[in-house]
């Protein structure tokens, strides 16, 4: 296990301070990066339809600061129509090889235009023609049908001449209300401690939690 002075203190009893939970997770990922074979940045995010059947799948966070965890999706996929109808959302990364886990869960809310804009021009001009090909979530008859929409795309548009972010794709922002640390223990008796908020500008609290 990674050996952290910041980890030690949050599990530790007679520290009874709360500490700030985005710092921690800047810590955690830090270590994910360095020993996750693939994505550390991969989170799993669950949303509820109009039934309130829950749905969930594996997305990549794009960008994350103290307002909360960012991805970029199309806005009349599933997942986006969901949020778009229900701004409320949960998240879970797992970080196998550190044998660590954090969920967070709250609000959700689009980011500015001028992010979205800033994050599809880092894409690769294939992924940006994707973006404006893939009718994603919708049913598809045959692979080669998208694949010969995105290469109509690329013989409509120049090499040189820059592809706009479609006005269906942008971001959702995750601001969490609840952040929890997992940290894998002998016998399953792992440790557990949730930081609470009652709103995004309010201060943090933390609890241990049985495993």
């Amino acid at each position: 296990m990674p050996d952290s002075r910041l980890s030690d203190r949050i599990f530790d009893d007679d520290d009874i301070s709360p500490l700030d939970p985005f710092l921690l997770f800047e810590e955690w990922y830090a270590a994910a990066q360095k020993s996750e074979p693939n994505d550390p940045h991969a989170m799993a995010v669950a949303t509820v339809d109009a039934a309130g059947l829950p749905d969930v799948r594996m997305v990549l966070m794009n960008a994350r600061d103290r307002r909360g965890f960012v991805f970029f999706t199309n806005f009349e996929s599933r997942k986006g129509e969901e949020l778009t109808a229900h701004p409320k959302a949960a998240l879970v990364f797992h970080w196998k090889s550190l044998r660590r886990q954090v969920r967070a869960r709250g609000p959700v809310e689009v980011v500015d235009p001028s992010e979205a804009d800033a994050y599809f021009a880092t894409r690769s001009r294939t992924s940006q023609l994707g973006a404006h090909a893939s009718r994603q979530s919708r049913p598809l008859d045959r692979k080669a049908d998208l694949m010969a929409a995105v290469e109509a795309l690329k013989t409509s548009l120049p090499d040189d001449e820059a592809v706009a972010r479609p006005g269906h794709w942008s971001g959702f922002r995750i601001i969490p209300l609840e952040l929890e640390f997992w940290q894998d223990g002998a016998f399953r008796l792992h440790d557990r401690v949730r930081f609470t908020r009652a709103d995004s500008i309010a201060p943090w609290t933390r609890q241990r939690l049985y495993p």
